[in-house]
């Protein structure tokens, strides 16, 4: 099959004008596999450097049915309303089928897809540790180099994603059902720890009393946790996203949030961390890739993988096999 790529030049000109089609060809790029656009992926961040940072990066987690999708579409309506480019980079399960995104981000916000400002792009989780796209910190520097200067990441509100998330951004809220309670709605303590803001979702009609109780209860729970590293000490706020109340207070609450961190230069220092832990992630993912990719090794994974399942071999037998081969340890 013919490859219809073009020069690198075509795609970084294209980003730095800030064409969506360019832009979405470049991340198509980005999270493909083929050697050849590995390649060209990396030339076309190096074209791009200097040009990205310069964002203001937010996660957003919650569990399903907490209106991610539609808080997202207010959200970023309000942005653009105050003269700022919105990305949306929405990470949805992969089917196991396909191999593509399942719910469509870009469906559930209609409105915003079609506002010139905004930029939408749902990407399948494939097979990465937590549910997060591996190329999600790329597409975020794409976006940058774009002219975004608001990127927000969307998990899937699943598992490890929330974790991995909070790893690439600045700003990580999270939503919560009015109410809820102390129970968490099943999500864990470290959940809470990692917010540097909750907001109560769906506070309208007669979620009203039941938000502003969740809204008690979770700041009081806040105040057990010790204060992070950045000096900065989480809010927690109310919010309807259908009648828009309490969204341009969950904005001044990032905004503060930048201007303490900008102030005291932990944000230098935090997007330092990033990258590191992305050169780690990557060092991860691509292990994984070689194992279940290189021809050196899919016969060896295969015959361990029968000894596993016919009980020869126990799996860390397997795996110490496996990684000998591999690193050619004696």
């Amino acid at each position: 099959m013919k490859n219809n790529r073009q020069s690198v030049d075509y795609y970084i000109k294209g980003i730095l004008k800030g064409d969506k089609f360019i832009l979405s060809k470049s991340i198509t790029i980005i999270e493909s596999s083929l050697p050849e656009d590995v390649d060209l992926s990396i030339k076309i961040l190096n074209g791009i450097s200097g040009k990205s940072g310069i964002s203001k990066r937010i996660g957003i987690t919650g569990v399903p049915g907490v209106g991610k999708s539609t808080f997202i579409e207010a959200f970023g309506g309000y942005l653009i309303s105050k003269g700022n480019k919105v990305a949306v980079l929405a990470i949805d399960p992969t089917s196991s089928k396909t191999g593509g995104s399942i719910l469509g981000d870009k469906t559930r916000m209609n409105d915003l897809s079609r506002n010139e400002n905004a930029f939408i792009r749902p990407s399948p989780a494939n097979n990465t540790l937590g549910g997060v796209s591996d190329h999600t910190r790329e597409n975020i520097l794409l976006c940058e180099a774009a002219g975004y200067d608001v990127i927000i990441v969307e998990t899937v509100g699943v598992g490890q994603s929330e974790t991995l998330v909070r790893g690439m951004v600045d700003f990580f809220l999270l939503l919560m059902l009015p109410g809820a309670g102390d129970d968490l709605q099943g999500m864990k303590k470290g959940i809470m720890e990692m917010a540097d803001g909750i907001v109560i979702n769906k506070a309208d009609g007669d979620n009203i009393y039941s938000s502003n109780q969740a809204q008690l209860n979770y700041q009081s729970a806040l105040h057990l946790f010790s204060v992070s590293e950045s000096g900065w000490i989480p809010r927690v706020i109310t919010c309807s996203s259908v009648n828009k109340s309490g969204i341009k207070e969950v904005w001044e609450m990032i905004l503060d949030h930048y201007r303490l961190l900008e102030g005291n230069g932990y944000l230098k220092k935090l997007r330092i961390a990033q990258n590191v832990d992305w050169f780690r992630g990557q060092i991860s993912q691509e292990l994984v890739n070689k194992i279940f990719e290189n021809e050196a090794y899919v016969e060896l994974r295969k015959q361990l993988e029968h000894q596993v399942s016919s009980e020869v071999l126990n799996p860390k037998e397997a795996l110490t096999i496996l990684f000998n081969k591999i690193f050619s340890r004696r």
